[in-house]
């Protein structure tokens, strides 16, 4: 058992409503959430092919598909990540703003996933 029962009693217990189902880090004795040297995160394969692809490929664009932002936003619960700006905006709307963003952010890349990425977004 890891502390001394003095160090444990500092630390509240963690009750049944404060637990998360699925977290990757195990509970101590004391409550507190212990990281085991694993890695946090499973990353996102980064399938181009096949039927459960995540991202399109260079000739299609770049970028995330749909299915694959849905299952990034199913692995990082409370993330905001949205697919590409690609149709007809109304300047100052939102999207707008997306894709000004987007595009000024990305004004550095080179590659040909960047480049075919800023095309989709028509920057």
């Amino acid at each position: 058992m890891p502390g001394s029962p003095t160090q444990n009693s500092m630390f509240k217990k963690a009750d049944g409503f404060t637990l998360k189902f699925g977290h990757p880090m195990p509970i101590t004795s004391c409550g507190r959430r212990r990281n085991d040297g694993e890695p946090l995160e499973k990353r996102l394969r980064k399938t181009t092919k096949g039927k459960g692809r995540n991202f399109r490929t260079k000739e299609e664009g770049a970028g995330m598909t749909p299915a694959g932002v849905k299952k990034y936003r199913a692995q990082n619960p409370g993330s905001k990540l949205k697919t590409a700006v690609t149709g007809k905006v109304k300047r100052g709307s939102k999207a707008a703003k997306r894709r000004k963003s987007f595009c000024a952010r990305s004004k550095g890349w080179t590659g040909e996933r960047g480049r075919a990425a800023r095309r989709r977004w028509k920057c």
